[in-house]
């Protein structure tokens, strides 16, 4: 599970280092948001093709080996998995770019960021029994806290359309939402596969959705050093989508939707300490203390992750008169159940006056 947070840091390091970039080549490339977000989802399908192929040459097939197909992982069943991961990818980059551009940076990206969390913490609750418990609603709400003072402590531009731009950053959030929990569904039941692969096809239906809009918007550069623009463009297909997410689909397989989503929120603050660093911007009183409380709640999720994983794969002994099976925190079907309560063998067995094993 300690690799799984990991990922998600990078993940979200990344993507805060894609927002940069972007904002770069919109001011030197002539392009605009969505033909940026075509070549990013571009670069990403090439590079991940490209590790696809040097995976599967490296790794030939033994005789006698037969690949292993997951658990109840139908091709059907795949196939409608990333057609979901591309449109929900084209959605939630394509309709934040319009709330940016309707409603302000700040007002965008605070309900983007903010109700994301939400919303996956509602379906991981209703869809896959996950619970954050007093504790982590307190840590979310902290972490949402934090977004707003971070956010909202900058330049906070208003919009051409307020009310669309909302709307548009909601959609944004829900395309977000959609992702992370089928994601987080099919990692945990084992039938998501490779997490390149299915990185690979969500970006490639995410590539053709989005195509007819970037040429509608201008797909080419039409301004700056043509040099400086491919390898920004390379950066933002390598670094912030093809790695980034690979790890945020791989990281999924062992982190709650919920704290996923928290921990990403890590993208702002590093957005916030680029811009202090390299382009000569100040963060506000509120801002700065803003970074601090979403990187405290980023902190507490992650060591309650690290408690849940502890406790889920420690072997327990059953006692007699028990009315759990021995392992039940160990791998059991049961043990999905109970692994948002890391507490609960040693509470029972305090209860009866004794401890198991």
């Amino acid at each position: 599970m300690g690799r799984g947070v990991s990922y998600i840091l990078i993940a979200a390091v990344a993507w805060g280092t894609g927002g940069a970039v972007a904002a770069i080549l919109y001011d030197i490339s002539g392009m605009g948001p969505v033909a940026v977000s075509f070549w990013r989802f571009a670069g990403g399908v090439l590079l991940l093709s490209a590790g696809h192929l040097v995976l599967r040459h490296r790794r030939p097939a033994r005789s006698g080996d037969t690949p292993r197909q997951a658990p109840d992982a139908r091709p059907g069943d795949r196939w409608s998995a990333l057609v979901t991961t591309g449109v929900g990818l084209a959605v939630y980059q394509t309709a934040y770019f319009a709330a940016v551009g309707y409603a302000g940076l700040a007002v965008a990206t605070v309900v983007t960021l903010g109700s994301g969390p939400v919303l996956i913490a509602v379906g991981a609750r209703l869809t896959m029994g996950e619970r954050l418990g007093r504790t982590g609603i307190l840590t979310v709400t902290s972490a949402l806290v934090g977004l707003l003072l971070l956010v909202g402590g900058g330049s906070a531009g208003e919009g051409s359309a307020p009310l669309l731009g909302l709307a548009c950053a909601l959609l944004s959030a829900a395309g977000y939402a959609l992702v992370t929990l089928l994601h987080r569904r099919r990692g945990r039941d084992g039938t998501g596969g490779a997490a390149s692969t299915t990185a690979l096809g969500g970006f490639a239906v995410g590539m053709l959705c989005l195509l007819p809009l970037a040429l509608l918007e201008g797909i080419l550069p039409t301004a700056g050093d043509l040099g400086r623009v491919l390898g920004l463009l390379a950066y933002l297909g390598a670094v912030p989508t093809a790695l980034a997410y690979a790890l945020f689909f791989a990281a999924l397989v062992s982190v709650r939707a919920t704290t996923a989503s928290v921990i990403a929120l890590v993208e702002p603050v590093t957005a916030a300490v680029i811009a202090v660093l390299f382009l000569d911007e100040r963060l506000t009183p509120a801002a700065t203390v803003g970074s601090a409380v979403l990187l405290g709640a980023v902190v507490v999720l992650t060591l309650g992750e690290r408690r849940v994983a502890v406790v889920a794969t420690a072997p327990v002994t059953a006692c007699a008169g028990d009315s759990e099976p021995a392992g039940i925190m160990a791998g059991s079907s049961t043990s999905r159940h109970r692994s948002d309560r890391p507490w609960w063998p040693a509470r029972a067995a305090r209860r009866r006056g004794r401890w198991c094993g």
